[in-house]
């Protein structure tokens, strides 16, 4: 059976082998030292791995990987990153730690003693957006919040990142088209523009001057306190998303299988950041065009990013019209696998949870990790409607003789 074969099975809720997913999107990933190690496991040439996501430092799992590791997906990324500069024009940067990598050009940063700071867009005049302490592998968000007017608040300040596709962008998803269409493998495409209220991106680490509501706290505040400026954001946002989206299944077509929509988590490790009510209420509405469009007009599945505790969120991420949940935080309160599977698994396709990344991935024995794969893929693969992940990307400094025995377990769930 393909790989593409595996992932359309799995989407359509049919049983068979259980398809892997490693690096096709900025939530199922690796860190470029975890890559790094994995093609030195495998025998791979020693190559700089290119830094595909700065913000957390994600490698790119090249095909040689992929082939050595049996993944089974293929990644469309969007062309901006986190930080607002496009994957090109590559060149070398050696990492705190003294690893040889690629970052792309407008990579630009600074450093004050052992910290590095990091440029919106590379543009070196403007405040850093960026940093990464003394001892660390990835970069965390600056807060960059101007006080705030209350009387003057206005959508278009939390706009300013979300526009319409421009001529280079269209261009680099023809070229990209030519590329997945070489594929054997299943393609998930990262649809930018439709992160209604995404953390990560409130304080506009791509932006050089962001204004509105950009400090964390504060956004929260405004889910309560704000909702209609909220509303009016997401309403244009959405509006904006839903013409890219036309203009890139134009250019796509039928060739993808999944489109990544959105990544705001509702949830913590034992609670959630709102209820139910407002999440129906505040962002359903707007879930519900977007995957209606998708739906009505294409033959993607949608993929919803959600860590945490949200086990009483599925029936409310299933009415707003997502065919996908990831990470499937199985650690967290309420979310037991069984039960998960039990209530869900006939409407969701669970992409991940294949294995805890806070304490078994890291700390676990190759043993431990064996069990709770095997353990996981029995439950989760029932029937079809499940992609093996890690829950999350796997970070830095996490064991190779884990990761090896992760991948080993589900090709040996498989029979392979």
């Amino acid at each position: 059976m393909t790989s593409k074969e595996k992932i359309s099975r799995a989407l359509n809720h049919q049983s068979g082998p259980v398809p892997i997913d490693f690096g096709s999107n900025a939530v199922t990933g690796m860190h470029i030292s975890t890559v790094a190690a994995m093609r030195e496991h495998y025998g791979l040439e020693k190559i700089p791995v290119k830094v595909i996501e700065p913000y957390q430092m994600l490698g790119e799992v090249d095909n040689e990987l992929k082939n050595a590791m049996a993944v089974d997906t293929d990644g469309l990324l969007t062309r901006g990153t986190m930080f607002g500069f496009p994957l090109e024009n590559w060149k070398e940067w050696t990492t705190p730690w003294g690893q040889d990598v690629l970052v792309p050009g407008d990579f630009n940063i600074y450093n004050e003693g052992s910290d590095i700071y990091i440029y919106p867009k590379g543009d070196t005049s403007a405040p850093a957006s960026g940093h990464m302490p003394e001892g660390g592998y990835f970069f965390d968000t600056i807060i960059r919040q101007e006080v705030l007017d209350e009387e003057n608040l206005t959508a278009e300040d939390n706009l300013e990142e979300f526009g319409h596709l421009t001529d280079e962008d269209i261009e680099y998803y023809k070229k990209q088209k030519v590329l997945i269409d070489r594929s054997n493998r299943g393609i998930i495409a990262s649809i930018g523009g439709c992160g209604l209220g995404d953390i990560a991106l409130v304080p506009g680490p791509m932006m050089t001057h962001p204004k509105g509501i950009r400090d964390v706290t504060e956004w929260y505040i405004s889910t309560v306190l704000r909702q209609d400026l909220l509303h009016e954001i997401f309403d244009r946002q959405t509006d904006i998303a839903l013409g890219n989206l036309e203009q890139m299944h134009k250019i796509l077509g039928d060739s993808i299988h999944a489109a990544f929509i959105c990544g705001t988590d509702f949830g913590t490790q034992d609670s959630s950041f709102c209820s139910t009510d407002t999440f129906d209420e505040l962002y359903m509405p707007y879930y519900k065009k977007v995957n209606n469009w998708i739906h009505e007009n294409t033959n993607w599945k949608t993929f919803k990013h959600c860590c945490g505790a949200v086990e009483n969120f599925m029936s409310h991420f299933i009415e707003s019209g997502f065919d996908i949940i990831n990470p499937v935080q199985c650690s967290a309160a309420g979310m037991d696998p069984k039960v998960l599977k039990e209530r869900y698994g006939k409407d969701l396709v669970f992409w991940g949870g294949g294995v805890d990344t806070q304490k078994t991935l890291p700390f676990g024995t190759p043993e431990e990790v064996r069990v709770e794969v095997l353990e996981r893929c029995e439950i989760f693969s029932k029937e079809g409607g499940f992609v093996f992940n890690a829950i999350h990307n796997v970070q830095a400094k996490t064991p190779i003789e884990n990761i090896v025995a992760m991948i080993e377990a589900v090709k040996e769930f498989n029979g392979e």
